[in-house]
């Protein structure tokens, strides 16, 4: 099959396995089939598929993950205080890194709002159905909603991760209190700590909470950078925390927390 052959492919077999999709049409441009795959992906609830609709996604996603083009976590340029840290700016399901950290919800079953540009959706679009089929099984075995603060692990499928390290952020309802900077400093000591009990030598973060559960950005990297900072002071297997930020704002923000010889001249 040539990529666009796979994406009508999966496009019609999303829409046949619902019958509220009848009469929904396949755009006629690639930029519309892509974004209708991509929202039936991000719509279709935890429900067994069949191997073949998998081996035809995993090839399409795979075709997807080259062209974005796959980023070696090990190649980039550490801070020169530690060589263990790295910020890095851009798209962290292009990071090929042990694991890397998605900013979840409480369900944990990924985004379902389709086309959302949350690091939730992303992550499960890119990763491909599997996520939520495993996050699904994890959660109905564990009987509740994801607490805040915490971490689950589970492989990364069709991103260039092994693992993505699933943590619930605190959500900010006006004035940040000393328990939403607790619970944030606790996702990234959850992660850190679950990334070492597995022998993983790097991680990548998300800047955790900053987005729709409105943690103001300069104060959730100062708990970052510290929490991370106090964490490699214990030896682990750990051997690179990459900050990874996406907007320029955060870009800034780390690059003024870290200063240029990896320093941190301004703790929370």
């Amino acid at each position: 099959m040539t990529q666009e052959e796979r994406r009508r492919w999966l496009i019609g077999a999303l829409l046949e396995e619902d019958p509220q999709y009848q009469g929904v049409s396949l755009p006629a441009d690639p930029l519309g089939q892509v974004e209708l795959l991509r929202a039936l992906m991000n719509l279709r609830p935890p429900r067994p598929i069949g191997q073949a609709f998998l081996r035809v996604q995993d090839a399409y996603l795979s075709e997807e993950r080259a062209r974005r083009g796959v980023v070696d976590g090990n190649r980039l340029p550490p801070l020169q205080g530690d060589s263990r840290l790295v910020l890095w700016q851009g798209d962290i399901t292009r990071l090929q890194v042990d694991a890397i950290v998605n900013a979840a919800n409480s369900g944990l079953l990924g985004c379902f709002h389709p086309l959302h540009g949350c690091i939730d959706n992303v992550i499960h679009s890119r990763s491909g159905v599997q996520l939520r089929l495993l996050c699904h099984k994890l959660m109905q075995r564990q009987g509740h909603e994801e607490p805040t603060g915490q971490a689950k692990c589970t492989p990364a499928f069709n991103l260039p991760s092994r693992y993505v390290l699933h943590t619930v952020g605190p959500i900010v309802q006006g004035t940040v209190t000393r328990r939403d900077r607790a619970q944030l400093a606790a996702c990234y000591r959850a992660c850190l700590d679950l990334a070492a009990e597995k022998g993983l030598e790097s991680v990548a973060f998300c800047c955790i909470s900053t987005g729709v559960f409105c943690f103001p950005n300069r104060e959730a990297a100062e708990i970052a950078v510290q929490t991370v900072q106090d964490f490699l002071q214990q030896p682990s297997s750990i051997q690179k925390v990459i900050f990874n930020v996406y907007k320029d704002i955060d870009a800034q923000i780390y690059r003024d927390l870290l200063g240029p010889d990896g320093s941190s001249p301004a703790g929370p």
